[in-house]
C-alpha cells in the first residue's frame, strides 16, 4: 500500500485484490497531473470551481485514485472493471469516506450515465474501442458548458485518441507533458462533432470460420474493449481446436471468458453441460451472454454469467472443468499476477478429478507454476509456429492450456 498526496488531501491507496508483495501503485503520474490541474482552478475556458461545478463524472479510473481524491465533490465513477469497482470501494473505506450515495456513485459501463454531466474526467483506457464506446454513451449527457479533461501517460495518448474525442465531442488539444503524462482538453457542443444521438458502432458481430475448431460456425458478439474484438485471436483459435468437448454434462467454467466463445462452444457440443461464464469486465460478460444467446436456443437455464474476481465467488469443489486463456497485462503493466491468481482459485473451485485447461504463450512458463500448484502438469497440445504449448496438471486433476500451448493437471 502507498500514500498518494494531492492538493485535495493525502490518501492510502491499494490495488485490488490487495497483495503486500505487489510493487505496482494504485495510481500514476497521469492521475497526479489531472488532480493538480483541477486543484489549480483553471481550465481551457476559464476557472473551474469544483465546489460549484455540478455533476462530476469520472470514466476509466484505474484503481479509484481519482474518485477517492475527489470524493468530497460527490463524483460518479463509470468503470468496466469489477476489480476497479472493488478497489475504489476499499480505498474509500480505507480513507474513512465510504460509498454512500451522498459521497460517491459507482456505475459500470453497462449502466446508464448520469442524466446531466457538468465535468467529465476521462482516464484514457488501453482500448481505443472502449474509449470510443464510453464517449458515445456519455455524449448525450454533456452540454456546451461541460468541462472535459482527459489524462494518460504519453505512451497511451496517440493521434487516434484525440481524433476519437474530436469526432464524438468536439475540438480537442493536449497539454505539455509532465512526468511523461499529458492532459487532453475537449470543448463539447461544437460544429463538426458527431451528433449526441448518433449510436456507436458497438457491439460488433461476426461468424467463425471452419478453422476455429469446436467454435466453427458460431456467431460471436463483441462489446467494445474486448480483446481482438473484430476477429478471433490466435490463442483462442488454438484453444478451440484442442479443448475437450465430450464433457458429459459437466459443470464447466469459462474463466476470463471475454466474448464467451469458448464456453459457448462447449455448450453447443454438449447440450447437458452447465457453463459458468466469468470475467472481471462488465463488457466481457455482456458479450459472453450475447454470444451464448446468439447460438443457444431454449437452454438459457444451463448458463450462468458472473462479473467478479475469477472464480473466487464459486463454492470450493463445485466445478468439473475450467477453461482459461489468462491475460498477461494489467492495464499497461506486464504481469503474471492475474494468471497465477486464476490458477490458485481454480484449484479450490475444482472437484477431485476435475481438470484445468490453460492456453498461453510458451515463454510465460505457466506449466512450472501449474506443476507446483497441482503436483502435475502435462502439455496437451503445442503450436511451434505460434510459440506456445498446452499443458495439463492435476490434483484435484486439473487440465491447463497455454496459448498457443495447453497445460493439463
Amino acid at each position: 500500500m502507498n500514500r498518494l498526496t494531492t492538493p485535495f488531501g493525502s490518501y492510502e491507496l491499494a490495488r485490488f485484490p490487495e497483495d503486500p508483495r505487489d510493487r505496482l501503485r494504485a495510481w500514476d503520474a497521469a492521475d497526479e497531473y489531472l488532480l493538480s490541474h483541477l486543484a489549480s482552478g483553471t481550465g481551457e475556458r476559464g476557472p473551474v470551481d469544483l465546489a460549484e461545478a455540478g455533476q462530476i463524472t469520472v470514466i476509466g479510473d484505474r484503481w479509484g485514485a481519482l474518485t477517492t481524491a475527489l470524493a468530497s465533490h460527490h463524483p460518479t465513477q463509470i468503470t468496466d472493471s469489477s476489480l476497479t469497482r472493488s478497489a475504489t470501494a476499499a480505498n474509500l473505506d480505507r480513507n474513512g469516506i465510504g460509498t454512500s450515495k451522498s459521497t460517491v456513485t459507482l456505475l459500470t459501463t453497462q449502466d446508464a450515465p448520469p442524466e446531466r454531466i457538468d465535468v467529465l474526467l476521462v482516464r484514457v483506457p488501453k482500448s481505443l474501442a472502449l474509449l470510443e464506446d464510453q464517449l458515445y454513451r456519455v455524449a448525450p449527457h454533456v452540454h456546451a458548458g461541460t468541462v472535459v479533461v482527459g489524462t494518460g501517460m504519453v505512451k497511451e495518448i496517440h493521434t487516434s485518441t484525440l481524433r476519437v474525442f474530436e469526432k464524438i465531442l468536439g475540438p480537442t488539444k493536449t497539454s505539455l507533458a509532465e512526468k511523461k503524462a499529458r492532459l487532453i482538453f475537449c470543448t463539447p457542443g461544437n460544429p463538426g462533432a458527431t451528433h449526441p444521438t448518433t449510436p456507436g458502432p458497438w457491439p460488433v458481430t461476426y461468424t467463425l470460420d471452419q478453422e476455429a475448431g469446436s467454435g466453427s460456425g458460431l456467431t460471436v458478439v463483441n462489446h467494445a474493449g474486448i480483446f481482438c474484438a473484430d476477429r478471433l485471436d490466435v490463442g483462442t483459435r488454438f484453444f478451440l481446436q484442442n479443448i475437450p468437448t465430450n464433457t458429459d454434462g459437466a459443470r464447466v467454467v469459462d474463466l476470463g471468458c471475454g466474448n464467451g466463445v469458448v464456453g459457448t462452444a462447449v455448450a453447443v457440443a454438449d447440450p447437458q453441460a452447465e457453463v459458468v461464464f466469468t470475467d472481471e469486465s462488465y463488457q466481457a460478460v455482456a458479450s459472453a451472454e450475447a454470444t451464448y444467446r446468439a447460438n443457444i436456443q431454449g437452454r438459457l437455464d444451463r448458463a450462468e454469467f458472473l462479473v467478479g474476481d475469477g472464480v473466487a465467488m464459486l463454492p470450493p469443489g463445485s466445478v468439473d472443468l475450467v477453461l482459461c486463456n489468462p491475460p498477461f497485462h494489467s492495464h499497461q503493466a506486464t504481469t503474471d499476477a492475474t494468471a497465477l491468481r486464476m490458477f490458485a482459485q481454480s484449484r479450490k473451485a475444482l472437484r477431485p478429478g476435475g481438470e484445468l485447461w490453460v492456453v498461453a504463450n510458451r515463454h510465460m512458463g505457466y506449466h512450472t507454476h501449474l506443476r507446483r500448484l497441482f503436483g502435475n502438469s502435462e502439455v496437451a497440445a503445442s503450436e511451434p509456429t505460434a510459440g506456445g504449448q498446452a499443458a495439463r496438471a492435476a490434483p484435484p486433476r486439473v487440465t491447463c492450456r497455454n496459448a498457443p500451448s495447453v497445460t493439463r493437471r
